[in-house]
């Protein structure tokens, strides 16, 4: 059966977005080696799992690009999980529109490489509180923004995650990976 890992980029203080109107990150770019980290964390995936929001943003984006991480994003077979969203024009996507642990469940029981969850933060957070993410690989920026969008809200109770992995950048960037642990 496939994993669900969900990677994202998050503040020092567990934001994954700015409040609306915010822009950037208000530091400056992660160095080459955290780079390359995510590079060889999102190469395996089987598939990208995103939301609504952040496919329209992708799909506008990566399609014109031909570095690495373009042609992984391009190359990987997509799933956007939106009731809303009436097609899906990037190549090799599917709209996921049904009810999410029915989803979830559906595409972790499917043969392939490990799914890999990129955003939206509505998104990751309905797939936290469900208890559907397997790992969670996060990179974590140097800055705190004191308001934002968290990765986590509305838990049902707490989420215990067990250490797998960290590294850390001359960037200032450390990568945190962690699994849910079997009794979360």
């Amino acid at each position: 059966m496939r994993q669900l890992i969900l990677q994202m980029h998050l503040s020092l203080d567990g934001y994954v977005a700015r409040p609306p109107g915010a822009d950037g990150w208000g530091v400056d770019e992660e160095g080459p080696e955290a780079v390359r980290w995510v590079i060889e964390s999102t190469r395996d995936a089987g598939a990208h799992l995103m939301g609504r929001a952040t496919y329209v943003e992708m799909a506008a984006y990566w399609p014109h690009h031909t570095d690495e991480i373009a042609t992984l994003m391009n190359e990987t077979p997509k799933v956007v999980f939106s009731k809303t969203l009436p097609t899906a024009d990037w190549p090799d996507t599917r709209i996921a529109s049904g009810e999410l642990a029915e989803e979830v469940a559906r595409l972790k029981a499917e043969p392939g490489a490990d799914l890999m969850v990129h955003g939206g933060v509505r998104l990751v957070q309905a797939l936290s509180r469900e208890g559907l993410v397997d790992e969670y690989r996060l990179i974590v920026r140097p800055v705190a923004w004191g308001d934002g969008l968290p990765l986590f809200k509305g838990l049902p109770a707490p989420l215990p995650l067990k250490l797998l992995d960290a590294k850390t950048f001359p960037c200032g960037t450390t990568a945190l990976t962690y699994q849910r642990t079997p009794s979360s």
